[in-house]
């Protein structure tokens, strides 16, 4: 009612506004317009865009009904429709002038919805982003200037409203009114003349121009843009297997279903386990030594929080880490509300009694003993220590599993009446060119996986498969349905953000595919 009375009844017009201030309040709400026609523009270019990762980060009013929206694909569609081509309108309204009121309320609307979704508040960790500053950000900044336009408006100005007016006003019958006077500066009357001039008919469609030079833009960046991506792909300096003439990434919208979960003990984890080595920066990249500091650099807190939340959407509610990522674990449970299950390795030097302390006090749902640790325990002679640490984990009332990249540690653990409520052991195939097994080279971790699928064939605990891609040298289309078939109850795999939708719904269809129960021999342990 209050929005109703004052679009009838504004005491704010162009004829009591100084022509200084409309022409700097048209300035603001022509770029205002640019802003809004550029988002949806860019929005609608990119075939991957989805609001679904923005609605997924919402943990305050409305929290719940937004994460819902991202639960339902159908309606995930229907809103990203909505968003882009109300973006779009909006922003054609304020640039030309046309319906600019409405088109005003219309930006304070949506504005209003994207600050409730991501508030800038001190526990938030937009907080510490561009263009949040503790309360206000960017979106509260835009929505206050779009009510100053709104109560002042514009638009009769500068604009196409000015235009349509003079129309509307053409198209009326003439009434015999007194000619309308109004007072001069010197205090004299003068009649007031409402004919529209060619000098208003000039300023009415002056935003066009805008709006060309607006095209004219886009066009020159996506002119470029594709160049750009001609000249790369079609004369490419080197032609090297990372040549690639089409990159494109799966967004959520994209999502096939959920990933199917399975137990250890009680705890219910995803069959695929997102691995925490590129989140913590330990790559193993062969002779590359630059990329464990450049993984560390992408990973910065957001984005890490960003590629958990998109695995918790697919589905993937286990992380699979290191105890010196409690910081990152908790701060995302605490500020951004997650619920993914941290399974840890335990790995703080070569002490599991100190991994297994340090990883209980910041929450672990599950510990087990490092690979590289317990194949060292157990070449000293120090294989009882792994059921003393199975055992420590227990009480403190969490399952407790051993992990290994050597096939002899898990049958030296067996041997000796060790049985954890889990293993943790490396399965891939060894028919890449780099698979070359000496020790002293960092590109080959399962040596014998044929022997490793009969022995594990025969053990009854869960097995959680890793090291499936031998670190980036197999594609995940060999890798998945290789480890599945070789037993392993769930795999972990570490994933960039861009990459977990597409693993999700290639795990999903691995795991639907009859041929591979078929072709497995090893029963479910899990």
């Amino acid at each position: 009612m209050l929005f109703y009375r004052i679009m009838k009844n504004s005491p704010v017009t162009s004829d009591n506004l100084n022509r200084l201030s409309l022409w700097v309040l048209s300035i603001l709400r022509i770029a205002i317009g640019w802003h809004f026609m550029y988002e949806g523009i860019v929005k609608l270019g990119s075939s991957n865009w989805t609001s679904a990762s923005y609605l997924l980060e919402s943990r305050w009013l409305f929290s719940g009904m937004f994460h819902w929206i991202v639960a339902h694909p159908g309606l995930l569609q229907a809103v990203d429709f909505l968003n882009i081509w109300g973006l779009i309108l909006i922003g054609l309204g304020l640039m030309l002038g046309i319906v600019a009121r409405y088109a005003a309320l219309s930006g304070i609307a949506l504005l209003a919805l994207y600050y409730v979704a991501n508030p800038p508040f001190i526990s938030s960790t937009g907080a510490f982003l561009e263009g949040h500053y503790i309360w206000i950000d960017k979106n509260l900044i835009e929505l206050i200037a779009l009510i100053v336009l709104f109560v002042l408006p514009t638009s009769h100005f500068f604009g196409l409203d000015m235009f349509l007016k003079a129309i509307r006003l053409k198209a009326r019958k003439p009434i015999p009114d007194p000619v309308p006077v109004h007072k001069a500066s010197d205090g004299t009357l003068v009649e007031q003349n409402e004919r529209f001039g060619r000098r208003e008919v000039l300023r009415s469609l002056a935003t066009l121009p805008v709006l060309g030079a607006f095209t004219f833009a886009a066009l020159q960046k996506q002119k470029w843009e594709s160049f750009e991506e001609k000249l790369l792909a079609d004369s490419p300096d080197a032609n090297t297997g990372a040549t690639m003439r089409s990159f494109s990434f799966s967004s959520l919208k994209d999502l096939k279903g959920k990933v199917p979960k399975g137990k250890i003990g009680d705890l219910e984890i995803s069959r695929m386990i997102a691995g925490g080595n590129l989140i913590g920066g330990w790559a193993h990249s062969r002779d590359l030594i630059y990329v464990s500091k450049l993984v560390k650099a992408y990973h910065h807190d957001q984005k890490v929080f960003e590629t958990l939340k998109i695995a918790e959407a697919c589905g993937i509610n286990a992380l699979l880490t290191n105890p010196q990522l409690n910081r990152v674990i908790n701060k995302y449970w605490r500020t951004q509300g997650g619920d993914i299950k941290f399974i840890s390795d335990c790995g703080i030097g070569m002490d599991p009694y100190k991994g297994i302390e340090l990883s209980i006090e910041g929450g672990a749902h599950a510990c087990y003993v490092q690979g590289g640790i317990a194949d060292r325990f157990v070449l000293d002679g120090r294989v009882d220590e792994l059921g003393e640490c199975v055992e420590i984990i227990r009480k403190r009332g969490i399952p407790g599993g051993i992990g290994a990249h050597k096939l002899e540690t898990v049958k030296a653990c067996v041997e000796a009446g060790i049985k954890p409520d889990f293993w943790v052991k490396t399965i891939h195939h060894v028919d890449y060119w780099s698979a070359i097994p000496e020790e002293e080279n960092d590109n080959i971790w399962c040596t014998n996986p044929e022997e490793t699928m009969a022995y594990m064939e025969k053990l009854e605990e869960p097995w959680i498969g890793f090291k499936i891609l031998a670190a980036g040298a197999i594609h995940p289309k060999v890798g998945f349905p290789y480890a599945f078939r070789a037993g392993a109850d769930f795999i972990c795999v570490g994933m960039y953000d861009f990459q977990v939708v597409e693993d999700a719904n290639l795990a999903i269809e691995v795991l639907e595919d009859i041929s591979l129960q078929a072709e497995r021999h090893r029963p479910w342990r899990a």
